[in-house]
């Protein structure tokens, strides 16, 4: 009997489980000026807790967003 390949096409079913339990975590909304200063605080101490929302995706305002990757481009150390 001759072995049979087949084609490999990644998780599918465990992408949609993960799906709907990251949709199933509880969501706060809250102003930017409220956690603003403790992560800056965080980030100043080193805080270990910090790793592990690293992969953490959060949602921004397109404004802001804009003004980050501006604020990004002209802090670049002049060569």
């Amino acid at each position: 009997m001759r072995p049979q390949l087949r084609i490999y096409y990644g998780p599918q079913e465990e992408t949609a489980v993960s799906s709907v339990l990251q949709e199933s975590k509880p969501r706060v909304t809250v102003q930017l000026g409220e956690i603003l200063p403790l992560l800056a605080d965080a980030v100043q101490s080193d805080r270990t807790w910090l790793r592990d929302f690293a992969d953490d995706e959060v949602t921004i305002s397109m404004d802001l967003y804009e003004v980050l990757l501006a604020y990004q481009y002209y802090r670049r150390p002049v060569a």
